[in-house]
């Protein structure tokens, strides 16, 4: 038997809106496979004559736990690093504006893939965080997007905490655009409401105008960071302690180096 599609693709709104929606509950987690489907319902739609919005949801009681911890590991981990910073960017330099619908859990790669939306709609019961620095390691993308969506403290607390917020602490650091007991009938809401019915053009060259320094930052700092992560990070002792402790179910024995 094949396995399920990671991924729901449809074209809605009379094919004004793409809505992409994570499949694997209740994790969600984001492994290649995820980032591969994301990657090609974005070349298959992205450009679409008329689109107007794209929409982020998932299935189930979490929006994402995160990345895959397994592709993190030494051998894997600068694919995967790569690949998913690749859809971000993608993301991030969409020509339409895009919405994302989180409810439950929204953490590491989860979060990292909600901050590059334009607009985000929580769940009271969203729980948004970068908890990378608990295993040893650190959050490359939020590291480069984060501090650009909310002030620089706020960004440094969460980063190297690896602390969780609520729905309500996200508004009022920024980070969210409304609460709502229904996030996605909230985005479709002011989908309608806000975009519907405006010209695609204007929309593609408005969204380039708002983001036209703000996406150069992230995608150099994001390089960067990326390096770090793999050339100095990876060749740590505690970096494969950290992450090696959490698939064994265990504390992780930290050697400082």
């Amino acid at each position: 038997m094949s396995e399920p599609a990671p991924l729901t693709v449809s074209l809605e709104e009379e094919g004004r809106l793409l809505r992409l929606s994570l499949a694997r509950p209740k994790a969600n987690i984001i492994d290649a496979q995820m980032i591969r489907a994301l990657e090609a319902a974005l070349d298959e739609h992205l450009f679409r004559c008329g689109l107007l919005g794209t929409l982020l949801t998932a299935e189930g009681p979490n929006f994402s736990f995160g990345a895959s911890v397994e592709e993190h590991l030494p051998g894997a981990c600068a694919a995967m690093l790569k690949g998913f910073h690749r859809l971000l960017l993608r993301l991030l330099e969409a020509p339409t504006p895009v919405l994302a619908a989180v409810k439950g859990h929204c953490l590491g790669g989860g979060f990292e893939l909600a901050l590059a939306a334009n607009l985000v709609f929580l769940a009271p019961d969203a729980k948004l965080g970068q908890p990378e620095i608990k295993l040893g390691v650190f959050a490359p993308a939020a590291s480069s997007i984060l501090p650009e969506r909310t002030h620089r403290a706020a960004a440094e607390d969460l980063l190297l905490s690896g602390r969780s917020i609520g729905a309500e602490e996200a508004r009022a650091l920024g980070l969210a655009s409304a609460v709502a007991a229904d996030p996605e009938a909230a985005a479709r809401s002011w989908f309608r409401a806000h975009l519907l019915g405006k010209s695609a053009a204007a929309l593609r060259c408005a969204q380039r105008a708002q983001r036209l320094d703000f996406v150069p930052r992230v995608k150099e700092k994001l390089l960067r960071v990326e390096r770090l992560y793999l050339e100095e990070l990876m060749a740590t002792h505690d970096a494969v302690e950290g992450l090696e402790a959490f698939l064994e179910k265990r504390p992780p024995q930290w050697e400082h180096r």
